[in-house]
């Protein structure tokens, strides 16, 4: 059954963004579209503020530049800075009612301005670049209201059960309310650990589960350690992130000593 109108948003450090953290938008789309599970009309990247601490986590206007840098091709996902800006740490379950709210406040008219990060198709919501027949896959749904629903990897799905790590409130607003669509790899078991979780059962009809079967480990922390170590990260995420990464000398980067782009990477 459908679920109507959707937006898929990656709430994370991005420090750097990786291809891994873009991949994850393209396959879930594809996944609810050819299943008729909805109508992703955009993604939104929401990095975290800086009050989060993490180890590595460069200043939020750096991971904001690499980020649109990365997206610079992408006609769908964009990035909100709206986190980033406020006083200090926001909640997922925080970023993600104030996210739902403003689209479908500008959706009523009853909003201000769009922010930057509104997705194109939300500007228009009638206008989506799909297939024609995909409005016929919706059952009927005219429902102009968007869901704005939580995309993350098996292993953010598997820290819900770290006891301390999120509150039972939040997680069933994110789950209950939102939703999450869960990028996965090949041979894990992510629908046992919903299994096993009486909080993830019980809203298990609002997890989508989406297999990568395109093996891809790519992460931060390994184009961080080879930048640290001055090898070359090329291929691992976008070039002109990598060359930001030089040029404002994060994570351990040594300037370039050559003009030649592939010795820079």
């Amino acid at each position: 059954m459908s679920q109507g109108k959707i937006v898929l948003m990656a709430c994370g450090s991005f420090s750097p963004p990786t291809y891994m953290h873009l991949r994850m938008f393209e396959i879930a789309r594809d996944y609810i579209h050819t299943l008729g599970l909805g109508t992703v009309v955009g993604g939104i990247m929401s990095p975290v503020h800086d009050a989060y601490g993490k180890k590595d986590l460069v200043a939020a206007h750096h991971r904001i530049a690499m980020l649109k840098l990365a997206l610079r091709t992408s006609a769908w996902i964009k990035v909100s800075e709206w986190e980033t800006q406020q006083a200090g740490w926001t909640r997922t379950k925080v970023s993600m009612q104030h996210h739902q709210d403003t689209i479908n406040h500008h959706i009523s008219r009853t909003g201000s301005d769009p922010p930057n990060w509104l997705p194109d198709d939300v500007l228009n919501v009638n206008s989506l670049d799909e297939p024609d027949n995909l409005m016929q896959k919706m059952n009927g749904n005219r429902d102009d209201s968007v869901t704005v629903k939580l995309l993350c990897g098996a292993d953010l799905l598997e820290s819900f059960a770290t006891p301390g790590l999120w509150s039972d409130e939040d997680l069933e607003t994110i789950v209950g309310r939102h939703g999450l669509v869960v990028v996965t790899r090949a041979g894990s078991e992510p629908g046992r650990f919903i299994y096993e979780s009486d909080m993830l059962y019980k809203h298990r009809k609002n997890v989508i589960l989406v297999t990568n079967y395109i093996a891809n480990e790519v992460s931060s922390t390994v184009i961080r350690r080879l930048v640290r170590r001055s090898e070359s990260a090329k291929y691992l995420t976008d070039d002109s992130v990598l060359q930001y990464i030089r040029q404002h000398r994060l994570y351990g980067a040594t300037p370039c000593v050559t003009e030649a782009v592939a010795r820079c990477s």
